[in-house]
């Protein structure tokens, strides 16, 4: 570089136009990663391929011992009944050449049709919806669209065309009928009478008996204090405490004899810890247990069989379950005039509790047909006729 005067001149070399060098163009960054819900700020680049994280095995493995609380994490009768329906749902693929694992979602769709052919309840046709959907991997589900407005058809025709049967209701007269049964004062008897009591009491549903342990009972004068661990609303297992009281206007009813009798017995067997409602023989001993999913625990199952046995013995004409032990009491909670949400726990608000128990209840007591009758009745001075 030189100067001449107050000029400026500058040495440089001379090319030809076309041999420049060519511009750096900036290395590319992979193929971008956006999609119509894609949002970038001000400044924020576009993400590309290059930006994800860079996997190895180790990030897709888990332990066997995740892997086994993995298989124990769903209730019992919900993976048993997810099983059933995923094993019918393979078999049908295999029959009609169709891959069921994972799935597409016209074969998804051909199998709900094909249920709704057969004439299952909708509530079954959910539960096999559910047991496929859930057994995929994340991301390969098919689609529910077509299937689930086929169901919302086939649930209204179903609606149409039959009642749902509920489970007859176990109120105190036939509860009482029931514990007459269990006065044979055998170990099976003493049991039954304190599963009818402390469940009756405390509204219970079958799932919750079969999971109480003997230390979840806090047994006092005045009534027994029950702590359930977890329950159909209570998936996360939070626990709730339930208040049964006592009866002593019926001692034959009242759930602190009936308790303390079955405890006094199981401490004579040797048990005084673990869960409360076990299997016995024939001869009042504790029956041996094979199935270590379930342990000495009665299974929800079992539960049912108890009340369907001791209604067969008292000569009850209809089919009971267990389902009347919760119902029962329910019914008769509203009918005088209460809401059975707190004690059965069912979640605040309960859609069941207002639309099986408290709106029928104020049908009857409310009723303004009956008001008219009774107003007749009384004749036009409002005395009685």
């Amino acid at each position: 570089m030189t100067f001449e005067g107050d000029a400026e001149v500058l040495d440089a070399e001379l090319v030809e136009p076309e041999v420049l060098p060519a511009l750096a163009e900036p290395a590319p960054r992979g193929r971008a990663l956006v999609d119509r819900h894609t949002m970038l700020r001000p400044g924020q680049q576009v993400p590309t391929e290059e930006d994800r994280p860079r996997y190895s095995e180790a990030d897709f493995r888990i332990s066997q011992a995740t892997a086994d609380l993995q298989d124990q994490a769903a209730p019992e009768n919900t993976s048993r009944q997810y099983r059933s329906a995923r094993g019918q749902f393979t078999a049908w693929c295999d029959q009609q050449g169709r891959v069921p694992l994972p799935c597409t979602t016209a074969t998804f769709t051909e199998y709900v049709g094909h249920l709704i052919q057969r004439g299952l309840a909708p509530s079954s046709v959910q539960v096999a919806m559910s047991a496929i959907r859930s057994w995929h991997p994340d991301g390969q589900q098919p689609g529910t669209k077509a299937a689930s407005e086929m169901l919302r058809k086939h649930a209204k025709n179903w609606a149409r065309r039959r009642r749902p049967r509920k489970a007859p209701a176990i109120k105190s007269d036939l509860l009482a009928q029931l514990l007459a049964t269990c006065d044979g004062g055998t170990p099976a008897d003493l049991r039954d009478a304190c599963l009818l009591t402390v469940g009756w009491g405390m509204l219970a549903r079958r799932s919750e008996l079969a999971h109480l342990l003997i230390d979840d009972l806090v047994v006092e004068d005045d009534g027994v204090s029950v702590f359930v661990a977890f329950s159909k609303t209570d998936q996360d297992a939070k626990g709730q405490s339930t208040f049964v009281p006592a009866n002593p206007a019926d001692p034959a009813q009242c759930p602190v004899a009936r308790t303390r009798a079955w405890l006094e017995e199981l401490a004579r067997l040797g048990v005084h810890d673990g869960p409360l409602f076990r299997a016995l023989t024939t001869g009042g001993t504790l029956a041996s247990r094979k199935v270590a999913e379930r342990g000495d625990a009665l299974s929800p199952d079992a539960i049912g069989a108890i009340v369907t046995r001791r209604g067969r013995r008292a000569g009850v004409a209809l089919h009971l379950t267990a389902h009347g032990v919760r119902r029962g009491p329910a019914q008769e909670i509203a009918d005088n005039g209460g809401d059975p949400t707190g004690q059965g726990r069912w979640k605040p608000g309960s859609t069941t509790v207002r639309k099986h128990y408290v709106e029928p209840a104020q049908g009857r007591t409310n009723n303004p047909i009956a008001a008219l009758h009774a107003k007749r009745a009384a004749g036009p001075d409002g005395s009685a006729a």
